[in-house]
């Protein structure tokens, strides 16, 4: 039941009867033959489709919330029990948003220094994508901002304030202040994330407060090409003070403080809502919270 549970949320989240085979590991018939099953099991139509997928139906979006429940909990039981008789072993998969990245380690590093069986991938995604990710099991945790949109059904674990910076040369229009303000940097060049991230919609909203119309020279979804741009000396862009000390600043290279309005935003460990969690991302969250008590001290 739980392979055959595994495939419904695989095509719920494709969108595509081929993408979810592949990413089950089986082939589309098998796929397709394990739905069917279920839906002869549970005596409803879980799928509306011709020879393509056309969504769920209403029965189908029902068993698609009971199998994420059922799934995730079986994935729990299956890691305890090795837990118990091997110790924390397992492969944990965070998805963090571009500008918590650099702080990953901060978590990892002294995890494995305790479970050194734990295996990590590292995602970069955007804050929404963390979410979704969450939700179909995709990921074990994220690290995200807290505060600014709909977290959704998550529990969370604050690990610091996010803090703002121009980064530009020391020789670029206002390389020699010692503070900015925001409507200053809205009237200069700017390489900005893309649109798709959060952080790039509390700049613009940040700019927009300030008088200013948000229009970047350059964009990206990856800070070391924003700030790869930087270092040239003819860029400049703003970014999260935690990530401006991490990349490092050359003595070409000038990290300074942007006030009116002074303009904080947290971030934070997600992982799902459930009880018990699993071993892997419980031993996760309790890092977490020990990163936390060392940040605010």
């Amino acid at each position: 039941m739980i392979d055959k549970l595994q495939f419904l949320i695989a095509v719920a989240r494709e969108g595509n009867f081929s993408r979810a085979a592949e990413a089950c590991n089986v082939t589309q018939p098998t796929l397709s033959a394990g739905i069917k099953q279920l839906e002869i099991s549970l005596g409803v139509l879980l799928i509306n489709r011709t020879s393509r997928y056309r969504g769920l139906t209403p029965e189908g979006e029902r068993v698609l919330e009971w199998a994420k429940r059922l799934v995730a909990d079986a994935r729990a039981m299956r890691q305890d029990v090795l837990s118990l008789k091997h110790g924390l072993v397992g492969h944990l998969h965070i998805g963090a948003i571009p500008t918590a990245l650099a702080m990953v380690s901060s978590l990892t590093t002294p995890y494995r220094a305790k479970h050194p069986d734990v295996r990590f991938t590292i995602l970069s995604r955007t804050s929404a994508e963390v979410l979704a990710m969450l939700d179909n099991l995709e990921i074990d945790a994220g690290l995200t901002y807290l505060d600014n949109e709909p977290l959704g059904r998550v529990r969370t674990v604050p690990l610091y304030p996010e803090h703002y910076r121009l980064l530009t040369s020391r020789t670029g229009a206002l390389g020699d202040r010692e503070s900015v303000t925001w409507a200053e940097v809205g009237r200069i060049p700017l390489c900005l994330l893309t649109p798709d991230m959060q952080n790039r919609r509390i700049i613009n909203n940040l700019l927009k407060r300030s008088g200013n119309d948000p229009a970047p020279t350059l964009e990206s979804n990856s800070m070391i090409v924003l700030f790869s741009h930087v270092r040239t000396g003819e860029w400049a862009t703003i970014m999260p003070e935690k990530l401006a000390d991490t990349l490092g600043l050359s003595e070409r290279l000038r990290s300074i403080p942007i006030t009116e309005p002074d303009a904080v935003h947290r971030i934070g460990l997600v992982v799902p809502q459930r009880d018990p969690m699993t071993p892997i991302t419980a031993a996760l969250v309790s890092e977490a919270r020990r990163l936390a008590a060392g940040l605010a001290s």
